[in-house]
C-alpha cells in the first residue's frame, strides 16, 4: 500500500469518525428537543382544559370586577 493510499484511508477514517460524532450529537439533541416538545404539549393541554372549564362558567365572566373599571389616570 502506497503512502497516498494510506493517507486516503486515514482521511476516510477521520471523515467516518466525524460523521459518527455528528450523528451521535444530533441523536442526543433530538432526544432533548423531544422532551421539550412533550413538556410544552402537556402544558398546552392543561391550559386548554382550563380555558374550556372557564368558558363553561359564563355567569362568572359576567360579574363585575376590577377589569371592568377604567384605570385611574390622576
Amino acid at each position: 500500500m502506497s503512502d497516498a493510499d494510506k493517507q486516503e484511508q486515514a482521511e476516510l477514517v477521520r471523515r467516518v469518525i466525524d460523521l459518527e460524532v455528528r450523528a451521535a450529537f444530533q441523536a442526543q439533541t433530538l432526544e432533548v428537543l423531544d422532551g421539550v416538545v412533550r413538556e410544552f404539549a402537556a402544558r398546552v393541554e392543561a391550559l386548554e382544559r382550563q380555558v374550556i372549564e372557564l368558558a363553561s362558567r359564563p355567569g362568572e365572566r359576567e360579574q363585575g370586577g376590577p377589569q371592568d373599571e377604567p384605570p385611574s389616570w390622576v
